[in-house]
């Protein structure tokens, strides 16, 4: 019944597709990955470290074409007197955006980050190397950056209502819209190297906080076909691919997985994050080879694809992803059903259902709500630990929970996916086990990966304090507002920045790295000190 019903889906959303760029678009191509457009060169490169950081060279632009380049190297490299850097040099440009803008902290928070909006924001029309054009302006997570980053924009999205920067808001929605309409999903970054992965797919909710604003409130039904795309995609059943006789063939062999799909049971499925490709990120490329080869001690193709999944979650990198949940060594992100990705899907489905209801298309409707109704059972099922009062993900090849208490569990919260007897237990175990002076910790456990342990992340923040209002915790939720808002407002009287992460213990976040932004981090801000 899913797969027809999707299959039908597809036909139906084939015939209605709505170009969303009002006439401002950008050139369609296929991109390349700059380990697979330079081969040997980039390789070269990368593991002879002629750049401190593998992102320096995946992010470079060849000047002229690929194959010219690529001509002089063949031609050059044996000859007695070649250098390697210097032919590199030579051949590529290096671009880093030349901000003047200097922090005054003498500006409110909340003057310091509408000041920012600009600073942050970027506009290319142009491919150059690896950077893919959108076709509006967009916004980067820091001073120092070029691209932008998919779940991130939700976050940084919430300042902008915040702000009243509806435009922003409507060229973020745009911009993703042709991604999806042109490549089947929103990739990581607008990078050539991160199309095999996406991350967490909030672009359905970003579509329902632009529909809040007057002016845009017909949004989610003339997205509805990127909509459905996009949901495509996570399910494996692209239109125009194979991908639906695939997914049947791997059941019936008894495949417990195809790509992002996982089955359970005897008809249900769940998702997992899965990177399509299982080779060395280019942005890491010599720390994913040396890694790969000298530490995990495990085959390097399923290494690289863990590792790649990591970065799709999100959550890179995290116990979460650990099987033993200290060692990077022991990653096997593709193993797991996460609890986060699988909330967001479900409200995903709910509102597919809603847009087609709006749309008087009552059997899809009907339909997409069926699979959000056998979702939510299955989801109980795999996800919840009675005993613990807790959501934990779940290693569908172990076939068991694993042990980690980590953030993840406030989604079905935000979601409003847990019964208000779960989501109480949720919020006693996040006011005895994860509130502390600066927040709430990400995980319990403390080790050496940036998510994890007490490193805060605004994100998962935003996401507890709306999760735990949605079930009248409203105490907890502005206690946990009040201590990270503190938080962040005395690293700015002290830095004068805004940061990525945030030491949620009480102990000094100022040793952590600065920048001008941090986008998630400005967006959250601004939208708790807007609340009345």
């Amino acid at each position: 019944m899913t797969t027809k019903f999707l299959k039908q889906s597809v036909l139906t959303l084939g015939l209605t597709v709505v170009i969303l760029a009002c006439g401002d678009s950008v050139s369609k191509k296929e991109y390349k990955s700059p380990d697979e457009e330079f081969g040997e060169l980039f390789k070269e490169v990368q593991l002879k470290a002629i750049f401190s950081d593998s992102k320096i060279f995946a992010d470079a632009s060849p000047k002229g074409k690929a194959e010219d380049v690529m001509k002089r190297y063949e031609e050059e490299k044996t000859k007695p007197n070649f250098n390697l850097k210097r032919f590199v040099m030579e051949n590529f440009t290096f671009t880093t955006p030349n901000s003047k803008y200097v922090s005054n902290a003498a500006l409110s928070p909340q003057e310091h980050v509408n000041e920012l909006w600009s600073v942050l924001t970027r506009r290319t029309k142009e491919s150059s190397g690896t950077l893919i054009p959108l076709v509006k302006p967009y916004l980067v997570q820091s001073g120092a950056s070029t691209e932008t980053y998919y779940w991130d924009n939700y976050f940084m999205m919430l300042g902008l209502q915040a702000a009243r920067k509806d435009t922003l808001m409507a060229n973020t929605v745009l911009n993703f819209a042709q991604l999806i309409q042109d490549y089947g999903h929103i990739p990581t970054g607008n990078r050539s190297y991160y199309f095999s992965r996406s991350q967490p797919p909030f672009f359905a909710s970003m579509v329902k906080m632009l529909a809040e604003t007057k002016g845009y409130e017909d949004k989610l039904i003339k997205t509805l076909p990127q909509i459905q795309k996009e949901y495509q995609y996570w399910m494996a059943i692209d239109k125009g691919s194979d991908d639906a006789q695939k997914q049947n063939e791997a059941r019936k062999k008894g495949e417990k997985a195809y790509r992002k799909v996982v089955f359970v049971g005897k008809n249900d499925m769940l998702n997992r994050y899965f990177d399509d490709n299982d080779t060395p990120r280019p942005e890491a490329y010599r720390e994913d080879i040396l890694f790969a080869s000298k530490i995990s001690g495990r085959k390097a193709n399923q290494v690289y694809r863990d590792l790649r999944s990591g970065v799709e979650s999100g959550w890179s990198f995290s116990s979460r992803w650990l099987r033993d949940g200290q060692n990077l060594s022991t990653i096997h992100t593709t193993d797991i059903l996460p609890v986060d990705l699988n909330a967001i899907l479900y409200d995903f489905e709910l509102t597919l259902a809603s847009i087609y209801e709006a749309n008087n298309q009552t059997e899809y409707a009907q339909s997409m709500r069926q699979l959000a109704n056998k979702r939510k059972v299955v989801f109980n099922k795999y996800f919840w630990n009675e005993s613990a009062g807790f959501y934990f993900d779940y290693d569908f090849v172990a076939g068991k929970q694993t042990d980690v208490y980590s953030l993840a569990a406030v989604y079905p919260l935000f979601f409003k996916l847990a019964s208000q007897a779960q989501a109480e237990k949720v919020a006693k175990v996040l006011e005895t086990k994860f509130l502390q002076a600066g927040g709430l910790m990400t995980t319990l456990n403390q080790t050496s990966q940036q998510w994890d342990g007490t490193n805060g992340f605004a994100p998962l923040q935003y996401l507890a304090i709306q999760g735990l209002r949605n079930y009248g915790f409203n105490d907890l939720a502005n206690r946990i507002k009040q201590n990270w808002v503190a938080n962040n407002l005395n690293v700015y009287k002290t830095t004068g920045k805004m940061l990525d992460k945030y030491n949620v213990s009480g102990s000094s976040s100022e040793d952590y790295p600065r920048q001008d932004g941090y986008g998630w981090t400005n967006g959250v801000l601004l939208k708790l000190l807007s609340e009345k």
